[in-house]
């Protein structure tokens, strides 16, 4: 089924490189074609007008006018006058689900969003705050209130009465198509509809694939540590025995999890939580052949995928490796966590015990909801909200760089290619939980990395580490707390 994206502007994950050796256009042109042939972009799709696409390559109108003509000529492209361009119908025969890229191509430029993960399990705060740097909550204010309003009536209006009833356990199909062509759109996954599964969130979403991992016989599985302490929860409640492996630069140390016994790991490469780390490519690579080497399974955290800033991110891992990947997200930081609304695209051989584990969980997600979701993702407003948020959480994230260079100087701050919190690393010596017990007296909430990691803290080498969200703070509310905290983190 073709997915007829109403707004404008839909957008694209295409891979471009100004370090490469071929010309812009070529490159272009070889990213449409190989989206086209694997079924990422299905015959009848829009594509984005030249402007749009231009824009957001950071490249000429004319050279996009230009790709889009000579792939027009071979038969890729239809083109009438008056409308968009879209894929031809005879571009590719159909199949049953797109191919997935063989190898990884490098750095890709994303031109599109995806939603992402849960809450972060923290330590609740102790007595009243009147500044909060929670990490991973987003702007609540900015819920698209009257465009989900409106979805949902027109959900109410046009569904089917047979509908009303237990629905399917896989989720609504329509929902289901619409995902799977937006995230073949967007991230570059090997999504098929058929293996899509809908869930009450990214947390409901990771326990249904952990409890079919441990039908399958996994027994042991490995997290990141630093790490987001909700993976360690879920592991435990699904009763998986935990092993930690370290993160780095880089992104999950691949030799130490090769040495572990693990046959399924949770990862976090697109932003890993709370580093802010991407995983490199080289590391993606050996990560797969571990997965086929130890018939094991990658669970991917689909984390912070959307928001990005400095860096150009990578599409997600399970388009490398549909059959050993998991891909997990929601719209719980993209739109509000309170929807509940989720996905997973599940490796062919779960996807049948995570829908009956979906179905013994709660009968399926709320049909009305998933209906007005579909809605705004085919309507291009999930988009254009999206776009909208990335512009309030730069201003955030400037804010806050701002005012540690204000008042903080001696304080470094990574992870802030993308998403909507920062890792501070405080100065030598310092004492994190003091600070952070002393902010709490002066009504300003800060986290340490602390909470993240696995290890004991007799066991813990690492320096002191602050992880401050920005999300739900306005700009004033960023320079105002970090103002009144200013002599803690400098270590005085």
């Amino acid at each position: 089924m073709s997915i007829e994206w109403t707004g404008s502007g839909p957008e694209l994950l295409l891979r471009v490189d100004r370090n490469r050796p071929e010309p812009l256009r070529e490159q272009l042109e070889s990213a449409l074609r190989e989206s086209i042939r694997a079924g990422r972009l299905a015959a009848g799709e829009r594509l984005p007008s030249s402007r749009a696409l231009a824009r957001d390559l950071g490249v000429s109108r004319g050279l996009v006018t230009e790709c889009y003509a000579q792939l027009q000529a071979e038969g890729y492209l239809v083109t009438r006058g008056g409308s968009a361009t879209r894929v031809a119908a005879a571009a590719r025969p159909p199949v049953d689900a797109p191919s997935p890229p063989a190898t990884l191509a490098g750095p890709t430029a994303l031109v599109g969003p995806v939603a992402l993960a849960g809450p972060t399990a923290l330590a609740e705060t102790v007595g009243p705050v009147g500044i909060d740097f929670r990490p991973g909550v987003p702007d609540l204010s900015s819920f698209p209130r009257e465009r989900w309003s409106r979805a949902l009536r027109r959900a109410c209006r046009d569904v089917p009465s047979d509908l009303l009833g237990y629905g399917d356990p896989y989720g609504d199909p329509m929902l289901r198509d619409v995902l799977a062509a937006y995230l073949r759109r967007v991230r570059g996954a090997a999504a098929d509809a058929a293996h899509t599964v809908v869930c009450a969130g990214y947390a409901q979403g990771l326990q249904l694939v952990l409890r079919a991992l441990a039908g399958e016989g996994v027994r042991v599985v490995a997290v990141e540590d630093p790490g987001d302490p909700d993976h360690r929860a879920a592991a435990a409640m699904a009763g998986l025995d935990i092993v930690a492996v370290p993160v780095d630069e880089h992104g999950v140390d691949t030799g130490a999890l090769a040495a572990t016994g693990a046959r399924a790991v949770l990862l976090t490469p697109a932003h890993q939580s709370p580093t802010g780390v991407v995983l490199a490519p080289g590391r993606r690579q050996a990560l797969i052949a571990w997965a086929v080497a130890r018939d094991a399974t990658i669970v991917e955290d689909d984390y912070d995928a959307e928001f990005r800033y400095d860096r150009e991110p990578v599409g997600a891992l399970q388009g490398l490796a549909p059959d050993r990947v998991a891909l997990l997200g929601s719209v719980s930081k993209s739109l509000a966590p309170a929807l509940r609304l989720g996905w997973i695209l599940c490796p062919p051989r779960l996807s049948a015990d995570v829908a009956r584990q979906k179905r013994l969980a709660d009968r399926g997600s709320p049909v009305l909801d998933q209906f007005a979701l579909a809605d705004l993702l085919r309507s291009g407003h999930y988009d254009r909200h999206l776009r909208h948020m990335r512009t309030r959480y730069a201003a955030r994230r400037a804010a806050l760089v701002d005012a540690l260079g204000r008042y903080a100087p001696e304080v470094e701050v990574r992870g802030l290619a993308a998403g909507f919190h920062a890792v501070a690393q405080l100065p030598p010596g310092t004492d994190e939980r003091a600070v952070v017990e002393a902010a709490r007296r002066r009504s300003v909430a800060l986290y340490g990395i602390g909470g993240y990691l696995l290890d004991p803290p007799e066991r813990r080498t690492s320096p002191a580490r602050l992880v401050l969200g920005f999300g739900n703070l306005t700009p004033d509310a960023i320079s105002d707390g970090i103002a009144a905290v200013a002599d803690l983190l400098r270590g005085g």
